[in-house]
């Protein structure tokens, strides 16, 4: 596998495709802080990571509207890729659906959205675009 970080957003884009309640992805440090954030946007209900003999997993569970039982994530998107890094200074920071949306980024601070890099005023590689 080339790109770890799109196996992952691709995993949780086919689990709310499929209507999955949970679903298991391989761990990381770089996948846990990405989980960490749509856990505190509200994007997912929850996550736990799962230490295990050969590999660690996390198991996230999705979140879906309780009366129409649509995704709370209509579309996650890769955005920098390992053949074509894509990164952006403070002043040309991406807005996701003007402001209604995330951009999550690695910076220097770690791994955040777009709103706490324009606060802490640090630019770094674009990840990915949730809305």
């Amino acid at each position: 596998m080339t790109d770890p970080i799109a196996d992952f957003l691709t995993r949780i884009r086919n689990a709310y495709l499929a209507g999955k309640k949970v679903v298991e992805v391989p761990s990381s440090k770089m996948k846990v802080a990405l989980t960490k954030i749509l856990c505190d946007k509200g994007y997912i209900l929850s996550y736990k990571v799962v230490e295990g003999t050969p590999c660690n997993t996390i198991k996230i569970a999705l979140k879906y509207h309780p009366q129409t039982k649509t995704a709370a994530i209509k579309k996650i998107e890769r955005v920098s890729k390992p053949g074509l890094r894509r990164y952006t200074d403070v002043e040309n920071m991406p807005r996701v659906l003007n402001g209604l949306g995330i951009a999550i980024l690695s910076t220097s601070k770690g791994v955040i959205t777009d709103k706490e890099a324009r606060d802490l005023n640090v630019g770094g590689e674009v990840i990915c675009y949730v809305y």
